[in-house]
C-alpha cells in the first residue's frame, strides 16, 4: 500500500496537466505517487498523460459524475494510507507534502489537513478556495482565514501556523483513506461545491480533528471549471449549503436557522434582480425549490449519519459573518469579534 496517493481529478484539463503536473512530480517524496482520475474527458488529456507522463497512474471513468462522484468512484481503486485530493489547476513550487504528512503521522485523531492556498496569478495573495483554512458561522455561511466573502488578504506570514479549522479546501485536501471510506466519501448528490465542507462537518461529528498547516503552500488558479459569476455555480452553492445544514445542524436549532437562511438567500436573490443579474436570481429560486422537493431524501441522509448532531463543532464561528462584514465593515479574519 502506498503511503500517500496524490489524486488529481481531471476533466478536459489538458492545459493544466501540461502546465502543472511537472511541478507536482518534481516535489514528490519517495513514499508518494501521483494518480490521475479522468472524468470522461473529451480533449487530449488521456493521450497527454500516456505519452508525456507515463509514470503517472491513470484511472479512466466512463461517465462524468462531477467532483464528488468522480472522486468517490476513482478512489475505490486507490490503495493508500492517505489521499491528497488535488485540483489540476494547482501549481507546486516547493516541498509541500512532508509537513502535513509528518503532522498526521504524529496524531491519529487528525483526519483531514490542508496547506496554505495562495493565488497562482498573484503569489502574495491568499486564494478564494481555502486560503488559510475554512470556517462557518452560526448560520452556516463559509469563510476563511485570509478570505472573508470576496475580500482576500495579502500573505505576510500571519498564518504560518498549525491551526484547528472547520473545513479544508477540496483543492488540496489531505485525508486518511480509512476515514474517507468510513464516512462514505463526498456526498455524490452535491456534484460540486460545498462537498468538502459537508465532509469535514461529518468528520468532526465523528470525533476527529481537522488542521491547517501553514508550513505547506500551493498556488491555485481557481475558477478553472466554473467562473465565479456562473449561474450553475451559484445554484450549486446555494443548494448544497442548504442541504449541508439540513444534514448536519443540531435539530434544536435547525428549523430556526433554516428559516433565517432562506430569508437571507431571498434578500440575495432580490439584490441580484435589482442589479439585473436575473440568472443569479433564478439560481437562488431553483436552489430553494430543490430543498422543498427533496426534503425527505435529504432528511434520510441526516438519519443515516450514525454520529450525534446535538452540538456544533467547536470550530464554528459563534457570530454572523454577514453582520461582521456587511454591517461592521470587517474584511480581515483578525478583525472579527
Amino acid at each position: 500500500m502506498t503511503e500517500v496517493a496524490v489524486v488529481i481529478l481531471n476533466y478536459n484539463g489538458q492545459k493544466f496537466l501540461k502546465q502543472f503536473l511537472p511541478g507536482v512530480l518534481t516535489y514528490l517524496p519517495d513514499y508518494a505517487k501521483v494518480i490521475v482520475i479522468d472524468n470522461n474527458s473529451s480533449d487530449q488529456s488521456i493521450n497527454i498523460l500516456k505519452n508525456d507522463f507515463p509514470e503517472v497512474e491513470l484511472i479512466i471513468l466512463e461517465e462524468n459524475t462531477g467532483f464528488t462522484g468522480g472522486y468517490n468512484n476513482g478512489l475505490q481503486k486507490v490503495q493508500a494510507k492517505y489521499y491528497v485530493l488535488l485540483n489540476s489547476d494547482i501549481e507546486i513550487k516547493s516541498s509541500w507534502i512532508e509537513p502535513i504528512y509528518e503532522l498526521m503521522e504524529s496524531d491519529e485523531q487528525i483526519a483531514i489537513c490542508q496547506p496554505k492556498i495562495l493565488d497562482q496569478k498573484k503569489n502574495d495573495s491568499f486564494e478564494y478556495a481555502g486560503a488559510a483554512g475554512g470556517y462557518i458561522d452560526y448560520l452556516g455561511y463559509p469563510f476563511c482565514r485570509g478570505r472573508v466573502f470576496q475580500e482576500l488578504e495579502t500573505d505576510d506570514g500571519q498564518y504560518n501556523d498549525i491551526h484547528d479549522i472547520f473545513w479544508c479546501t477540496g483543492a488540496a485536501m489531505f485525508v486518511r483513506a480509512e476515514v474517507y471510506h468510513e464516512l462514505g466519501g463526498l456526498d455524490s448528490d452535491f456534484f460540486a461545491h460545498m462537498e468538502e465542507i459537508d465532509f469535514c462537518w461529518r468528520t468532526q461529528l465523528s470525533g476527529r480533528k481537522i488542521k491547517y498547516v501553514g508550513q505547506s503552500a500551493v498556488y491555485h488558479v481557481g475558477g478553472g471549471t466554473l467562473p465565479k459569476n456562473n449561474p450553475r455555480k451559484a445554484y450549486l452553492n446555494f443548494r448544497n449549503n442548504l442541504v449541508m445544514l439540513v444534514k448536519n445542524w443540531p435539530r434544536k436549532w435547525l428549523f430556526t436557522k433554516l428559516f433565517w437562511r432562506l430569508c437571507l438567500d431571498g434578500i440575495a436573490g432580490v439584490k441580484f434582480f435589482v442589479e439585473g443579474d436575473f440568472q443569479q436570481t433564478k439560481a437562488v429560486i431553483q436552489a430553494h425549490f430543490y430543498i422543498y422537493r427533496n426534503w425527505r431524501s435529504i432528511w434520510r441522509k441526516r438519519r443515516n449519519n450514525p454520529f450525534p448532531k446535538d452540538a456544533l463543532p467547536e470550530t464554528t464561528y459563534s457570530k454572523s459573518i454577514v453582520w461582521q462584514h456587511y454591517v461592521k465593515g470587517k474584511s480581515k479574519f483578525s478583525e472579527l469579534d
